[in-house]
């Protein structure tokens, strides 16, 4: 499949697997790319020597890494640590991009940023963003409330009205190729997907934890701080994350002050839980894609299977005369 996003990044399917925090290392990320996309390691919260490792476990494959734009400002120096690995792109959420902005851009570094409204994708275009992702509310793990069917196309056009050349992918809720077909439709260079590669063999999740997974559908998922509060995070405001619900979920959703009196006992049994792939306590960050997904799958599979379906569903567009 040629994009503008496979001509840029050198690819031949035009998906970024998401750098999904403490699931995506260095085995999905150089997997995914391997195949064919471009996967990313999730930097998440910083933690510099994990960081090191997973691009040490993706050995010669050409990956990228994500990084948690309002945690990067926490610790700046990061920065330079992660471009000093050559990575293939490095790829900034939820927080003002602009900081980061010239330090990547002088590193040759393709710079992707990931917004969830138009005022950010602006932010995002002004700094000089070469790829921007339009991340929908349907999104597993941290996002915000638009939706990806209407936030893409409106982003395209802002894109379009500034004769700019950066490069647009769609995010929340694709998960298989007819998801990618819609995003090109929508006037995506391509997608960032997420939940479905976190449901591979070679993410770094729990097999009780995907076991329960897979059994869930899309109205399974619910929107909540709950997880922040119980990690300590001090997310801004305006984020909150998309989660299985669980018992623990079901417990503290929409009583987090009552959470974080609680905080110290409860954070024990929660990274407990975590450990041991407890589903009824543990945190599973799935997005409403999760109800298209029975199985897990390598990842190398997975990628085949969403462009074979995309050409399938825009060759059928192609033959029915639309245009």
């Amino acid at each position: 499949m040629k994009t503008r996003l496979t001509e840029a990044l050198g690819i031949t399917c035009p998906v970024i697997q998401a750098p999904m925090a403490f699931a995506a290392g260095g085995a999905l990320a150089s997997a995914v790319s391997n195949a064919g996309g471009l996967g990313m390691i999730g930097g998440a919260y910083g933690d510099a020597a994990w960081i090191d490792q997973q691009f040490g476990l993706a050995a010669d494959a050409r990956v990228g890494c994500g990084l948690i734009t309002w945690k990067l400002a926490e610790q700046p120096q990061l920065l330079d640590r992660v471009l000093a690995r050559d990575p293939a792109a490095l790829f900034l959420s939820f927080g003002d991009p602009a900081p980061f902005a010239p330090a990547i851009k002088e590193a040759g570094v393709a710079l992707i940023c990931q917004v969830q409204t138009l005022r950010d994708a602006r932010q995002a275009l002004d700094c000089g963003a070469d790829i921007i992702v339009a991340q929908g509310a349907d999104a597993g793990g941290h996002g915000e409330a638009r939706g990806t069917f209407a936030l893409v196309p409106e982003i395209a056009d802002e894109i379009a009205r500034r004769n700019s050349k950066a490069l647009l992918c769609a995010a929340g809720g694709i998960t298989d190729g007819r998801g990618l077909a819609a995003a090109l439709m929508l006037g995506a260079d391509g997608a960032v997907i997420g939940t479905r590669f976190w449901a591979s063999h070679e993410a770094l999740v729990h097999p009780r934890i995907l076991d329960r997974a897979l059994a869930a559908t899309g109205d399974d998922t619910i929107r909540t701080r709950v997880v922040d509060v119980v990690r300590g995070y001090d997310w801004p405001g305006r984020y909150n994350g998309r989660v299985l619900r669980n018992r623990f979920i079901q417990k503290w959703h929409g009583s987090e002050e009552a959470l974080k009196l609680e905080a110290g006992a409860e954070a024990a049994k929660w990274s407990a839980a975590q450990e041991a792939g407890d589903p009824d306590v543990a945190t599973a960050f799935a997005g409403e894609g999760i109800g298209l997904i029975d199985k897990v799958q390598a990842a190398s599979d997975i990628l085949a299977c969403i462009t074979a379906q995309a050409q399938q569903c825009l060759a059928g567009q192609s033959q029915s005369g639309l245009q």
